[in-house]
C-alpha cells in the first residue's frame, strides 16, 4: 500500500504538474501553507502535499486569494497536516458533509461534519497537551467548554 505522506516527487517535477515556478512554491513553504518533507537540502514531496498543493492553487486562481487569504482557509482543516484525514464526501452521499467547506484531499467533495463534540476536538491540539493524560481532572471536559468557561 502507498504512503500517501511519504515524499516522492522533486520540487521540479512538482512545479511542471501543477505549471507553477518552483520559486512559487519555495514562496508557499515559506508562509507555512505547505510541509514537504527533506532530504538533506532537497525538498520531497508526497501525493498528499500534491493535493493540497492543488487546493491551494485553486483557492489563489479561481477563489482570488492571496497567501494570507489562503493561509485563513487552512487554518480551518483541522487535518491540513494530519495523517488521519480520510478525505470528504459528495453532497448526496449518506453521511453528514459541510456544503460550505470543500475537502482539499478529494475534488468535488466536502469535509464530512463531525457527529458529535469529542469527534470535532479529536485533533484540537488542546486536547493533546497533556501527554500521557488517561483522563485527568483537568482534561475531563473538553476544549471547547473550557473556553465557554472562561468567557
Amino acid at each position: 500500500m502507498l504512503d500517501e505522506e511519504k515524499g516522492l516527487y522533486t520540487i521540479g517535477t512538482v512545479a511542471e504538474l501543477l505549471e507553477e515556478h518552483p520559486e512559487t512554491l519555495r514562496v508557499w513553504e515559506r508562509n507555512d501553507l505547505i510541509k514537504p518533507d527533506r532530504n538533506g537540502y532537497q525538498r520531497k514531496y508526497s501525493n498528499n502535499d500534491l493535493k493540497r498543493l492543488k487546493f491551494i492553487k485553486s483557492l489563489m486562481d479561481e477563489k482570488g486569494l492571496n497567501i494570507a487569504g489562503v493561509r485563513q482557509v487552512i487554518s480551518m482543516y483541522s487535518c491540513w497536516y494530519h495523517r488521519f484525514c480520510k478525505g470528504g464526501a459528495s453532497k448526496n452521499s449518506k453521511v453528514s458533509v459541510n456544503e460550505s467547506k470543500p475537502c482539499w484531499k478529494q475534488e468535488g467533495t466536502f469535509c464530512l461534519s463531525p457527529s458529535d463534540k469529542s469527534e470535532f476536538c479529536h485533533n484540537c491540539d488542546m486536547m493533546h497537551i497533556c501527554k500521557g493524560c488517561n483522563g485527568c481532572s483537568e482534561h475531563s471536559q473538553s476544549p471547547l467548554d473550557k473556553l465557554s468557561e472562561e468567557k
